[in-house]
């Protein structure tokens, strides 16, 4: 769920929709959507829900070894069951990892090197043969396949004699991967990681049936293990699931599985799905979307509407947009530079450019600001919400430049990821207050990654977004800050290159904590300490709300994905 990577289903989320609104907020505790007073979990069996999207709603692909994704994406989670799943409930509980194939979520020893998983009683895939630890570790395997590409990067890195691991289709078995029984597996890791439970969420630790793999061809077969299985899959057009007559919900307690039959149609415009939701005529009363946010002009209407209103659902999903600085390139190697660009920008302008305090609140701290990153408030460069231009320049004169400063700032020619023209411009207009003149470098969509993630090509100063694959400080805060994950080549996320011992061994350390309750003040503490460098300009912390059709109970945007689980929902 990395925005400055790939396309995030996220949401947007109105304030305006806080009061008469009985949806769900990151820190409410009770079940979802205004629609869903009269939903009965044991009494929600029956009908069709449809998902409108964008998007190919299983990220292109039907192969769980190709699949990005964590914590039981929103459409692959009705397929493939996982070792641990995300704990499905609204509210600051669904930050959690629980246990789905597992019996728990992962027994730790050796320092978190070593982490073994006993498999639940029963389990069986759609075809009724029994899930074993051997299909978990064929599934695993399989991931690291040259011809499977895709998936999470962490398992090469993470597990023991994975960096040279080229999958097992020639005979080759991973050692790191042991099946002493048919209900045991154990992975040994190359380094401690406190956070392995949060990655056996993904899909690569869904167990696939050595004997129905084809390689390839696979992902148009794929044998399930939740509660639906596919009927029909068209890439980037449709979805058609129905149910897994061997599942069960005594043997799956984080899936209600509502629906009888999920029929997706991808490919449609954001306005069109939005209406059609609006309208809610025929099916699309029974409908949902994963990856359609609503844009301001629709949050004005439904702010009037009180029959849309009620099924207006707000949540939160982890992420920061924000500036980010090469500190290898001048004039940003100077930290006075960095700290008056901090005090001069006005975030309410940039607030103001992605739609308004609806959409949008102002960041100061990197880590977003959720419980379970272990965020800690600070601002090292107070500038209220239209900047301080008077400390900017009196900065910037220390640095030599008493007369102003002319930078360029990179940004996409697109506003999708908040990283477009409209952010950039208010960030151009901001800092001339301060003296400082801004020259804009639009990038297109598809060369701008290539651009800012190889420190070759990597300008100064330009525009990122950042969202973690799963809720802790560690997915956050490693691939922007640690030296170690600086790449050279391509796909660095590190743009200021930082590489600070001090900084690599607390992560190290913080990696040893297998309690994530008990690592959230490190990783909080350490992302203040960082801060004080201004490698960034934190700028905003997105807000999300998404439109259900009529139809839909039980209907909440989970804090781990920040969108609606089709797991969950009901349409009877």
């Amino acid at each position: 769920m990395r925005r400055s990577s790939t396309l995030l289903a996220a949401a947007s989320a109105a304030a305006l929709l806080a009061t008469g609104a009985a949806a769900c907020s990151s820190s409410d505790s009770s079940n979802g959507s205004g629609s869903s007073a009269a939903f009965d979990p044991h009494n929600c069996q029956g009908g069709t829900l449809y998902v409108l999207n964008q998007s190919d709603a299983t990220s292109h692909h039907l192969d769980p070894a190709r699949i990005y994704t964590s914590g039981g994406g929103s459409i692959t989670s009705l397929i493939f069951r996982t070792l641990t799943t995300r704990h499905r409930v609204p509210g600051q509980a669904g930050d959690q990892v629980v246990p789905d194939l597992a019996t728990d979520t992962g027994k730790a020893s050796d320092g978190a090197k070593t982490w073994t998983y006993h498999l639940k009683d029963g389990l069986k895939f759609d075809d009724g043969t029994p899930i074993t630890s051997r299909d978990i570790k064929w599934g695993v395997e399989r991931a690291f396949a040259p011809e499977l590409p895709g998936g999470i990067p962490y398992l090469r890195d993470w597990l023991a004699g994975g960096a040279d691991y080229k999958g097992p289709y020639k005979g080759k078995e991973l050692d790191s991967i042991q099946t002493p029984d048919d209900k045991t597996i154990i992975f040994k890791l190359r380094k401690p990681e406190g956070d392995f439970p949060y990655v056996a969420t993904a899909t690569q630790f869904a167990p696939v049936p050595k004997a129905k793999d084809d390689g390839t061809g696979y992902e148009k077969h794929p044998v399930s293990s939740g509660p639906y299985k596919v009927v029909s899959h068209e890439q980037d057009k449709s979805l058609v699931l129905a149910r897994n007559p061997y599942w069960s919900r005594t043997l799956d307690d984080q899936r209600l599985a509502c629906a009888d039959r999920v029929e997706g149609t991808y490919g449609l415009n954001a306005a069109v799905i939005n209406q059609r939701l609006s309208s809610s005529a025929g099916k699309d009363a029974n409908a949902i979307t994963v990856d359609t946010d609503l844009s301001p002009a629709e949050l004005a209407r439904i702010s009037t509407d009180p029959n849309l209103k009620k099924r207006a659902v707000k949540g939160e999903f982890g992420e920061t947009d924000y500036i980010a600085f090469d500190t290898k390139v001048k004039p940003f190697d100077d930290i006075r530079v960095r700290e008056a660009i901090s005090y001069a920008i006005g975030r309410q302008s940039v607030v103001n450019a992605v739609g308004g305090s609806s959409l949008a609140k102002a960041a100061t701290t990197f880590l977003p600001d959720q419980a379970a990153f272990g965020y800690q408030p600070y601002d090292y460069f107070p500038a209220g919400p239209n900047g301080n231009a008077a400390k900017a320049k009196e900065l910037l004169a220390q640095a030599g430049h008493p007369n102003g400063l002319t930078i360029t700032l990179a940004h996409r020619n697109a506003d999708y990821n908040h990283d477009g023209p409209a952010v950039a411009t208010a960030i151009q207009s901001s800092l001339k207050q301060a003296g400082i003149t801004v020259k804009l470098k639009p990038y297109d969509d598809a060369g701008y990654g290539d651009t800012v993630q190889k420190p070759s090509t990597e300008p100064g100063m330009f525009l990122a977004t950042w969202g973690a694959d799963w809720p802790t400080g560690g997915p956050f805060l490693a691939p922007i800050f640690d030296g170690r994950q600086i790449l050279k080549d391509g796909g660095n996320f590190n743009a200021s290159q930082l590489n600070d011992s001090k900084v690599n061994t607390e992560f190290d350390a913080i990696n040893t904590i297998t309690d994530p309750v008990q690592a959230r003040p490190r990783w909080g503490a350490l992302d203040a300490t960082i801060g004080r460098q201004a490698l960034t300009v934190p700028l905003i912390h997105p807000i999300y709300i998404r439109l259900t059709g009529k139809n839909v109970k039980n209907a909440y945007l989970d804090e781990w994905r920040g969108s609606y689980d089709p797991a969950m929902v009901s349409v009877k």
